[in-house]
């Protein structure tokens, strides 16, 4: 068979694309998409789907999916038909070959159409474990590999191809395909507003992942058809004959909820099918100029309102405010008899055409074919709206991975959001803590790196351990997640324990051996002067791990005992006697605060610092002064430092009982934009969403469009403090929040 034949007939084939093409694209791109058509046809020869048709069937349907359902244009059709190409010559990893086809298809079609089929590519390597809870992160990945977002609309054109040809694959795919579409593709439909497309993919999932239930809400919805459509139409008289007489030109439709939105409505309420109310919607369409598109929408408002009693709760007004997906829209609850509620959704022509389609009816609305510079424009609003907000990864997520963060995978591919710099020790340790423990090295892409090696993003990691590997304190100086660093401190204390411990018994032991008559407490004294160590613990390390020799401190006691040294003997005793008086103050009432210090010694007498003032969670110590009994400090108090230095005999330890409660004051400092209401929004915030108690509240300007000052807030614990500040970073306009140290 002759080529050009064998061309005629290709293109014959897909004649649904091309007549699609020459209905909304001029003759060059006409051209264009033939010339991809049999371009991608003989690089794809032989390759077939699950049901033995071409693969570039598929790409042929993905295709018209961009150009019909969601509005892009001439670049991404083209990269839609050639995206497989370049995937399946990328899995053959011969680098050379590939660039030779990069290099083709950018002189045949253009450097747009290379950057979209790369992203293709890119994207087409991510995988996802389904039943686990790495959704989130995984649509932040596809998104962070989308450098234009073409790609993203482009693969839920892909993705819904596959879900409506699901029953050619195999059970386990077909599992693994619909999960993905319902919990990752269905879900970065919905926020760019594609809502057919999110619906169709909800539906064909749940056919797949419940079939039974799915079967049954469908059959529900057939047998009660005709009933809902009558009664739609005696709801509906009224409105008409209201909107005839005023004139607006107009038509109704009514939209069921799909199978999937009632699936979940029972399931989240537990009720059955009888028990969903909202079954379906009236829909307003109102057709006019856009100059009167508000007036239209309200007037159509208030002659529904004449014949039916809103519910004012459940009036939405997207038509001043739309949404940030483009979504206009004035929805309403009426109650229609014998305990019936309707929603109606008023809108024009246009707002339903973006409501149906997305932001890319919005342009294409307004003539997407007028140029290159409207094209621009709706490229440029589709990124502001990837990367509105950052705050909410679970319902928003942005054009780029947010800032500060990096995707890796485990071997087996599964992902995990770390901190920009993160190591491959921080990644052992978000795994899990025995892990890091034991890490002792690991292979970046495959090749040996040490535990401080830095991470990129896309990076496969495998972690190296040995069994007499333990963390150490250096470890510190370059972990950066806070789960390591918590795991890190907390071995190294219970080792330091261990070694105290150790120490304690050992230095006990030597002192009853050389007869000692002082007691341990005074000698302990004595050596940490000497030694000029802050704690008698680090004392009894030093010991533990023979950094001092106790043959030289048996000397050093003797030349004491002697009389050598009675100045710093007399200072000892001094000391130890003060510390003696202080742990035999009389006993304090039970607190609230439920504090212990040092568990071994019991009716201390303390009270919090008010130079740091310390809260239930924080790392704290207790300092044994002479007539007042122990206060108690954050480790990383002002005054540490001094009073270790100066007095490290009177330093003990101190930890916060399990289950202790309290009322804690806690000091932020916030930096936000000088803007009305942003004292209401803060005490909103904390007041009623947090139920945490307000002690006082301070903010000034400084003239430079910025204002700074402090909330004080009562907290049960540490753990409250980083929760509030976090929802105090998440109000519009707040650049900074941390909490006063002092």
């Amino acid at each position: 068979m002759a080529k050009s034949q064998m061309n005629m007939e290709l293109l014959e084939r897909y004649s649904k694309l091309r007549e699609a093409v020459k209905n909304q694209f001029s003759t060059t791109t006409q051209e264009l998409v033939d010339k991809a058509l049999i371009f991608a046809a003989e690089r794809m020869e032989g390759l077939t789907r699950y049901d033995g048709t071409p693969m570039l069937d598929h790409d042929v349907e993905v295709a018209h999916i961009v150009a019909t359902e969601v509005g892009l244009g001439r670049n991404s059709t083209v990269a839609s038909i050639l995206h497989d190409v370049v995937r399946i010559e990328a899995k053959r990893d011969d680098d050379e070959a590939l660039e030779l086809l990069l290099e083709t298809i950018r002189k045949e079609f253009g450097e747009e159409v290379i950057g979209i089929v790369i992203g293709l590519a890119n994207i087409s390597e991510l995988k996802l474990n389904t039943h686990s809870d790495q959704a989130s992160d995984f649509r932040d990945m596809i998104v962070s590999y989308s450098e234009d977002p073409r790609v993203i609309l482009i693969k839920l054109a892909d993705r819904l191809e596959v879900m409506r040809s699901i029953a050619m694959f195999p059970e386990d795919k077909r599992q693994k395909k619909a999960w993905e579409s319902m919990n990752l593709y269905a879900q970065i439909a919905h926020k760019l507003g594609l809502y057919n497309i999110k619906s169709e993919l909800e539906d064909l999932s749940l056919a797949q992942l419940e079939p039974a239930d799915h079967k049954h809400i469908t059959d529900k919805l057939r047998e009660g058809e005709k009933e809902r459509l009558d009664f739609i139409e005696r709801f509906v008289e009224p409105i008409r004959k209201g909107l005839d007489a005023a004139g607006i030109k107009y038509h109704i439709k009514s939209r069921t909820k799909s199978v999937y939105s009632i699936w979940n409505k029972m399931r989240k309420q537990k009720v059955p099918f009888e028990g969903v109310y909202d079954i379906f919607a009236i829909r307003i369409i109102i057709d006019c100029a856009e100059a009167m598109e508000k007036a239209q929408c309200w007037l159509a408002y208030s002659i529904v309102s004449d014949f039916y009693t809103p519910n004012t709760d459940r009036m939405r007004d997207w038509i001043s405010i739309p949404k940030s997906n483009g979504y206009e829209s004035l929805h309403t609850t009426v109650a229609a008899g014998d305990g019936k509620w309707v929603e109606i959704q008023i809108r024009t022509e246009r707002m339903d055409n973006i409501a149906e389609l997305g932001i890319a009816a919005h342009w294409r609305y307004k003539g997407v074919n007028q140029g290159a510079q409207t094209s621009e424009k709706w490229l440029q609003r589709l990124r502001e709206l990837m990367s509105e907000t950052k705050e909410d990864i679970a319902d928003r997520f942005d054009a780029k991975p947010a800032s500060g963060e990096i995707f890796v995978y485990t071997p087996n591919g599964d992902i995990r959001k770390l901190p920009e710099g993160a190591t491959v020790l921080d990644f052992a340790f978000d795994i899990h803590s025995n892990l890091g423990c034991t890490c002792s090295g690991g292979k970046v892409n495959g090749r040996a790196v040490p535990i401080r090696e830095p991470l990129h993003n896309g990076d496969i990691v495998e972690i190296l351990t040995q069994k007499n590997q333990q963390p150490k304190a250096d470890w510190l100086n370059f972990v950066v997640t806070q789960k390591a660093k918590q795991k890190i401190k907390s071995v190294i204390r219970e080792e330091q324990a261990k070694n105290a411990n150790l120490g304690r018994e050992e230095l006990e032991r030597k002192l009853k051996n050389w007869k000692i008559t002082k007691s341990i407490d005074e000698v302990v004294a004595y050596l940490c002067k000497y030694y000029k160590q802050r704690t008698g613990t680090a004392l009894y390390e030093l010991i533990a791990e023979e950094k001092i020799d106790l043959a030289v401190v048996k000397e050093l006691l003797a030349k004491w005992l002697s009389g050598e040294a009675d100045e710093e003997r007399r200072a000892a005793e001094a000391e130890a006697e003060a510390r003696r008086r202080a742990t035999t103050a009389a006993p304090a009432k039970q607190s609230s605060d439920a504090l212990i210090i040092d568990e071994s010694i019991n009716n201390i007498v303390y009270k919090l610092a008010k130079c740091c003032n310390p809260i239930k969670g924080d790392d704290i110590f207790g300092f044994v002064t002479i007539n007042t009994g122990i206060t108690i400090h954050r480790t990383d108090c002002p005054n540490a430092k001094r009073m270790r230095e100066q007095y490290p005999y009177r330093i003990m330890e101190a930890k916060w009982r399990e289950g202790a409660q309290g009322a804690f004051r806690v000091t932020i400092a916030i930096t936000a934009n000088d803007s009305a209401g942003l004292v209401n929004q803060i005490t909103e915030v904390v007041s009623r969403d947090m139920k945490l108690n307000i002690r006082s509240i301070n903010l000034n300007s400084r003239g430079d469009g910025t204002g700074v000052g402090t909330i004080s807030v009562e907290v049960p614990s540490v753990g409250v403090v980083d929760t509030l500040i976090y929802a105090i970073m998440r109000i519009k306009g707040v650049q900074r929040a941390y909490r006063v140290k002092n």
